[in-house]
């Protein structure tokens, strides 16, 4: 008995559960066989766990918001746990969005990007090991390769920025430096919730298409001259294993993007110049930024091809 609950409260508890019993014809007062209690577990489906097809516009507005609510890996799980819950139930019904909350901020020490955790911990559930790491590496590949924010509802973002790793503090401040604002300016947090909703449906994208859902984009990874967008330019110089070639999307007079479309650089060694360069020149709009460690001949190569592109902007 609770120290809280009365000796008649107690008693009439009791008096409820003798009057139950007799009702299921069992007596609990000299009786030698206690009363079976038969417990009803829900079925639980064996792992991985199944998975649905997402709606992408639903999953990216319910990410957006779930920023604001509680952070960027909680708006990210939210975001796929739900569409989870109601078209798959068990176990997702189960499954609550408020433990990926730990995530805001990189988890509290600018380290993962909150809203790839979030996505990340849902590829686990729905996963086998194998295919979950291959995603996993398709999501961090569109990460550092993506300008963000895409999904911008109440305003447009100032600037688009691509983030040279999946890291918070690394995209946070690319963004806030080329946009020139502070953390606690509106501006940023509208980015971190729309980076939270293009998050979601990336992630949901690949899984469609993982299980069937959709089929993968086409891709063309080396676009003829003449398949160029007005704003876009192709630009090529000499590297360390031969020619760089690179294509640069122009956002009026400032660099939007860099695709790196073919190199003959050695893998590994090469690998800090293609991760932070491209990133650092569309910070700066310049190509006037530092090399990368150990990778210089590389990092010189990727700056001439972008001014090798910029030469052909009018």
């Amino acid at each position: 008995m609770s120290m809280k609950e009365s000796r008649r409260d107690f008693l009439k508890k009791s008096s409820m559960l003798v009057g139950t019993a007799a009702v299921l014809g069992t007596s609990m007062i000299g009786c030698a066989q206690e009363p079976e209690v038969v417990i009803q577990e829900p079925e639980i489906p064996a792992y991985p766990y199944p998975c649905c097809e997402f709606d992408l516009d639903r999953v990216e507005k319910i990410g957006y918001e779930g920023y604001f609510e509680n952070g960027c890996c909680y708006g990210v799980a939210k975001a796929l746990l739900t569409e989870l819950s109601e078209k798959v139930g068990a176990p997702f019904t189960y499954i609550p969005a408020e433990m990926f909350a730990n995530g805001k901020e990189g988890y509290q020490a600018a380290s993962l990007c909150g809203a790839m955790g979030g996505a990340l911990g849902v590829f686990g559930l729905v996963l086998g090991p194998d295919d979950a790491r291959a995603l996993t590496k398709e999501l961090n590949a569109w990460y550092t390769s993506t300008p963000l924010p895409i999904y911008q509802p109440e305003a447009p973002a100032p600037v688009q920025t691509v983030s040279a790793t999946i890291n918070c503090l690394d995209s946070i401040t690319a963004f806030m430096t080329a946009a020139g604002v502070e953390r606690k300016d509106p501006i940023r947090k509208r980015r971190c919730g729309g980076v939270t909703a293009d998050v979601a449906r990336k992630a949901a994208e690949l899984l469609n298409i993982h299980f069937g859902f959709m089929a993968p984009p086409v891709v063309d990874e080396k676009p003829a001259e003449d398949q160029l967008a007005p704003n876009e330019y192709i630009g090529e110089a000499d590297g360390f294993g031969g020619p760089v070639k690179v294509k640069v999307t122009m956002d009026g007079d400032k660099i939007a993007k860099i695709d790196v479309l073919s190199h003959g650089e050695t893998a590994g060694v090469s690998d800090p110049a293609f991760s932070t360069v491209p990133a650092a020149i569309i910070a700066a709009n310049s190509t006037a930024v530092d090399v990368a460690a150990g990778a210089t001949v590389s990092s010189k190569a990727i700056m001439a091809a972008v001014e090798n592109a910029l030469s052909k902007v009018k």
